[in-house]
């Protein structure tokens, strides 16, 4: 873990505010020098200025986009410290804090669901093309709603 991946790790908790309940900054610190110091984090092919994770959040701005992203690499980093043998306390620490926010995370994961199983439609299936054509007018009138327009139809609703 680099400099980069504490920092992404604060401002994950900053996110979604977790310094006012039961993390300590200082200890969580400490957890994660440790654990660069267990995957030697420091060595020079870590040091390239290629960010894995905190590059990609620039492209990601609004606060529900984030929880989508943020939810794929809390897991990710759920994966790879759930895989280390006998974990050591500070690991430990670590993912229970991890699993703290992943809890927090869950519509993030559905939504990144709904991404990757239309990524996997098959488009040029004719049954797939037959829905699509037939939702084609409804996408498009969800396309062009305006907030003004979404706050009438609820107001409207509770009428």
């Amino acid at each position: 873990m680099t400099c980069q991946t504490f920092s992404f790790f604060v401002f994950v908790m900053i996110y979604f505010g977790r310094f006012g309940n039961s993390l300590i900054l200082a200890q969580l610190q400490n957890d994660i020098d440790q654990l660069k110091a267990d995957f030697n984090s420091s060595h020079s092919d870590v040091a390239d200025g290629v960010t894995i994770f905190t590059g990609k959040l620039t492209n990601w701005t609004e606060r529900n986009e984030k929880r989508i992203i943020l939810s794929q690499i809390v897991s990710m980093y759920l994966k790879m410290l759930k895989t280390t043998e006998e974990p050591k306390p500070h690991v430990v620490h670590i993912i229970q804090e991890l699993s703290t926010l992943e809890d927090k995370l869950t519509d993030g994961s559905k939504k990144m669901k709904d991404l990757m199983d239309l990524a996997k439609l098959e488009m040029s299936d004719l049954k797939t093309q037959r829905k699509a054509v037939n939702e084609l007018f409804s996408v498009l009138q969800k396309l062009v709603e305006t907030p003004s327009s979404i706050k009438r139809k609820r107001s409207q609703l509770f009428r």
